[in-house]
């Protein structure tokens, strides 16, 4: 059955496409969420100058996700992250913990873009996909630090002026 999408479906087509569908799922679901109209010739003259606005929209989009895949490509992100004497996390570095390292260095990253096979659960320096698009990704390489070893930095230091203070 053939039908007019009146919004963008995801792994469907665009707003104004005339795509090709099952009876089944343009019956049960395309048409009463309003998603599809039937193609009639007056349905496809009314979304003809809306369909060119949203391709403009679609296209300015894309090039915004070029420019941040483009800026955020080769990034660092350091993540600290208690851990045993073996780099052995306890626990686990996800896809939010990336991203938020990632937001606060002034990229525009949303979670669901970092694509990780399984939460990095080792200490050391792993290469993660950011996926923009369908076709647009860049990589990102992520350097897990033990907070232990932050903690234990800093604590000599703070040890030495307490004994500083009472001489």
């Amino acid at each position: 059955m053939k039908v007019l999408l009146c919004e963008d479906v995801k792994e469907l087509g665009w707003f104004g496409d005339v795509v090709e569908v099952s009876t089944g799922y343009a019956r049960n679901y395309l048409l009463p969420q309003g998603l599809a109209t039937v193609p009639t010739e007056g349905n496809l003259r009314s979304v003809a100058k809306e369909t060119a606005k949203r391709a403009e929209q679609r296209k300015l989009e894309k090039e915004r996700l070029e420019e941040a895949a483009t800026a955020v490509e080769g990034a660092e992100a350091v993540v600290a992250a208690k851990a045993n004497e073996q780099g052995v996390l306890f626990g686990s570095v996800g896809a939010g913990e990336i991203a938020e390292n990632l937001r606060s260095q002034g990229f525009k990253i949303a979670d669901e873009m970092v694509q990780l096979a399984e939460h990095i659960k080792q200490v050391g320096t792993h290469k993660v996909t950011l996926r923009f698009d369908k076709d647009l990704t860049a990589t990102v390489n992520v350097i897990v630090v033990a907070e232990s070893a932050v903690g234990e930095a800093a604590k000599p230091q703070d040890e030495n002026k307490p004994n500083d203070q009472s001489e």
